[in-house]
């Protein structure tokens, strides 16, 4: 079979090829064509991400400056629950309300300065999200998909690049050369002392023990997924927090399901 033969062949299967397909050409519109090559998913997908990294920019930005936790009564750290009976009993340790909220004031200012170590472990976790995931969460029924998407993903990590630092920040010397723990230990053990006291046990109040770091840790981390939450929220339900054309795109078709 010579060149010209060969060719004229391909060309005759090609156009036979083509005449077949035709009638379901003509059954697809764009927007299908588009969701067979993955089009809609990618729309969909970087909307989502997009989203995101505005729910996350946001968050860390409120939390990583001064009164970012302190200022905000949602996210405030207190005591845990552990030191309940220094808190509901404290006008009976000397100059125990002051040191109380001293102790309070650090453990929100490390959890402040922590929060900016957030943003890479973030971004990472966006970078790793794949377009099944980003449709489940977009149509998926959780109104809070993303955040959690975000807290399974990211929260290990985050509590190996939080914890040290907040461990640092409360042992850092600070006013009068005293740190949060040893403010603590020092607030703790004036407790513990009128606990064990005869007062203290006709009053029947119980000695306190809390690790401060771990603590501060983790509920630094619970207001940081819960001012995303935040974020999400506004995204799925205001048109108004869309602020680029691509979330208005996407969550639009959250609206029309309404």
């Amino acid at each position: 079979m010579n060149r010209k033969t060969i060719i004229s062949s391909i060309v005759g299967v090609f156009i036979l090829s083509f005449i077949a397909i035709q009638p379901v050409v003509a059954q697809l519109n764009f927007s299908s064509l588009k969701s067979l090559v993955g089009g809609s998913k990618i729309d969909n997908a970087s909307g989502l991400k997009d989203a995101l990294s505005v729910g996350i920019t946001n968050a860390v930005s409120s939390l990583n400056r001064e009164n970012g936790y302190f200022g905000n009564e949602a996210v405030k750290i207190l005591l845990p629950k552990e030191a309940a009976p220094i808190v509901d009993n404290i006008k009976m340790v000397p100059g125990g309300e002051n040191m109380l909220s001293d102790v309070i004031l650090r453990l929100n200012r490390a959890a402040e300065d922590a929060a900016g170590d957030a943003m890479p472990i973030f971004i990472d976790a966006l970078k790793r999200m794949t377009f099944t995931d980003a449709t489940g969460i977009l149509f998926g029924s959780d109104p809070f998909g993303a955040t959690n998407y975000m807290r399974k993903n990211t929260h290990d990590q985050l509590v190996i690049a939080f914890q040290p630092k907040i461990e640092a920040s409360l042992d850092k010397k600070l006013v009068g050369n005293v740190s949060t723990n040893e403010s603590w230990k020092i607030l703790a053990a004036a407790y513990n002392s009128v606990a064990h006291s005869f007062v203290g046990k006709m009053a029947n109040l119980h000695p306190v023990n809390a690790n401060l770091g771990a603590y501060t840790t983790e509920q630094a981390l619970v207001g940081l997924y819960y001012m995303m939450g935040n974020e999400e929220k506004k995204i799925r339900e205001s048109p108004e927090a869309r602020v680029n054309p691509t979330l208005q795109k996407v969550f639009g078709q959250l609206d029309t399901r309404r």
